[in-house]
């Protein structure tokens, strides 16, 4: 039994309806190549991962002897120039929604099996455009025209078959394969049982029973009564009689709008203007459906095609004045290399409105200090309003993490081990720019650090801005060492905690012989 989400049910004893399937293979990897504003190309070898093993490769990491289910090590070391990408359901899906639209726009009644995989009833295509083969050349010409390579259809008794005679295709000499009516048992029974993906397939392997055919010669009533309904279900897919019906999905609303500007528009403030109308209706069309968008994906094409997309965060929901600063603030940020000849405006996450409707009385302190902060935002710019977040490092510096407002935080993992870190507790003083040091020894000398690791002398007095302090203890050296393959930004460095007359304690580093502070112990 497929893992589609087949209903485990027994068989109705209704005849097969003729079905037609099209499928994208290694629709992941399609899926990330066309996402994004920097997707990998096509050509090189991919591989999807999840939970470590490979979900999917492309036809290049396949030469190189990856396959799926293989471990990651396993993949990098057949090919070690892998391109590795985790799996991602919600790109795959937002990728291909744009596809069944358009297979909409020329056969009515799609239904989506998974991305990448769809399928209808044949009958009303093929009576359309002239028979079946001419209706799965249509669809299958339909995806070839929006960019993607290998399509395969294939036509059949019931979306089992169906489905397995697209995977049974080939790319250049059978993209599109029928079975005729009534040799659906025939065509399946050389096929193994490993199409069914499905748990018991284990089993049948150890009984000794390799294809479906062999499967559809076993009694019924026995897979009934080891398998119950699931069973039957069973027994019917491998025998070809599969009478599903074909379930057409309800197109969601078109809750995305676009703007398109002739003549192209060069700056930032007439683009901003000119997407004011779009806004207020992507917001309104949101909110007929009892939505608000709480990420919003913003596509700028410019005039000679470059591309720039981002998603961006709000703190409660977007409004159409918030769109408008967010399609400002992105070409502020991302200019293109020409003028701006379209801008998409896309909800990436909704949320039901009544979760952000406003209180009786208010919203009280918080929702005031939202507005503010926004309409701060608005005046100064995306990155005008910050919030502080703690990130992950080694350096003090790259802990202190500014957020501009409403955006996603995502600092390094400070969970981290961070070999070289400083532990608990931490200088509550952190010096923006370090602040340039000396310690010098008894005899007025500059203290350093040998090959060793060792200090050249007791540091005897600190001197900053000018001000001499007599050093009263310290501890160190700690060496950090980072990135000692890259010649570029290698980093070799040594700590020292030092505590002067005065009580003061100080995070001192010593790199290359030069000294500063990066921190204190008020």
């Amino acid at each position: 039994m497929p893992a589609r989400g087949a209903p485990a049910v027994a068989e109705t004893g209704g005849a097969p309806v003729r079905s037609l399937v099209v499928w994208v293979p290694d629709w992941p990897i399609v899926a990330l190549t066309r996402d994004g504003t920097d997707p990998p190309d096509a050509a090189l070898p991919i591989a999807i991962f999840a939970k470590g093993m490979v979900v999917a490769c492309s036809a290049a990491a396949r030469a190189e002897g990856v396959r799926r289910g293989q471990r990651r090590r396993d993949a990098q070391a057949r090919c070690p120039h892998l391109v590795v990408a985790d799996a991602d359901p919600v790109r795959d899906q937002r990728v291909f929604a744009p596809l069944i639209a358009q297979l909409e726009d020329v056969a009515p009644g799609v239904q989506l099996l998974q991305p990448g995989l769809c399928a209808l009833k044949a009958r009303g295509p093929a009576r359309y455009y002239g028979g079946e083969a001419a209706a799965a050349t249509v669809l299958t010409g339909i995806l070839g025209d929006a960019g993607i390579d290998d399509v395969r259809a294939g036509v059949a008794d019931g979306p089992f078959t169906a489905e397995q005679a697209a995977r049974s295709g080939t790319r250049t000499d059978q993209p599109i394969r029928l079975v005729p009516a009534g040799e659906s048992a025939a065509f399946l029974a050389p096929l193994p049982v490993t199409v069914l993906e499905h748990d018991i397939v284990d089993l049948f392997a150890r009984l000794g029973v390799q294809t479906l055919g062999q499967v559809a010669a076993l009694p019924v009533e026995r897979l009934i009564e080891r398998f119950g309904a699931r069973g039957a279900r069973l027994h019917a897919l491998t025998a070809g009689a599969d009478s599903r019906p074909v379930t057409p999905r309800t197109p969601p609303p078109e809750l995305h709008r676009e703007v398109a500007f002739e003549p192209p528009l060069e700056l930032a403030e007439q683009v901003a203007f000119g997407v004011r109308v779009a806004a207020d209706e992507f917001i309104t069309g949101l909110g007929a459906v009892d939505l608000v968008c709480t990420e919003l994906r913003v596509v700028v094409t410019g005039e000679r095609g470059e591309r720039s997309s981002r998603v961006w965060l709000h703190p409660g929901a977007f409004d159409a004045s918030g769109v408008v600063d967010r399609v400002r603030w992105q070409l502020a940020e991302q200019t293109l290399r020409s003028a701006v000849a379209h801008v998409r405006l896309e909800p990436e996450r909704v949320d039901a409105a009544a979760h952000h409707a406003r209180a009786l009385f208010g919203g009280g302190p918080d929702e005031k200090v939202h507005h503010a902060l926004s309409r701060v935002q608005a005046m100064l710019g995306h990155r005008g309003v910050v919030t502080p977040v703690v990130g992950g490092g080694r350096w003090l510096q790259e802990r202190q993490v500014l957020v501009p407002w409403g955006d996603r935080v995502v600092p390094a993992d400070r969970a981290r081990p961070w070999p070289g870190s400083i532990p608990d507790p931490l200088p509550s003083t952190v010096f923006a720019e370090p602040v340039p040091v000396a310690v010098v020894d008894g005899d007025g000398d500059m203290v350093a650090v040998d090959a060793r690791g060792e200090p050249t002398a007791a540091p005897a007095a600190l001197v900053a801005a000018g001000t001499t302090r007599p050093v009263q203890t310290w501890a160190g050296p700690w060496p950090v060492v980072e990135r000692a393959w890259d010649a570029v930004r290698a980093r070799h460095a040594h700590r020292f905690q030092v505590v002067d007359v005065h009580q003061t304690a100080w995070l001192l580093v010593c790199e290359a012989g030069v000294w500063h502070a990066e921190g204190r112990y008020d």
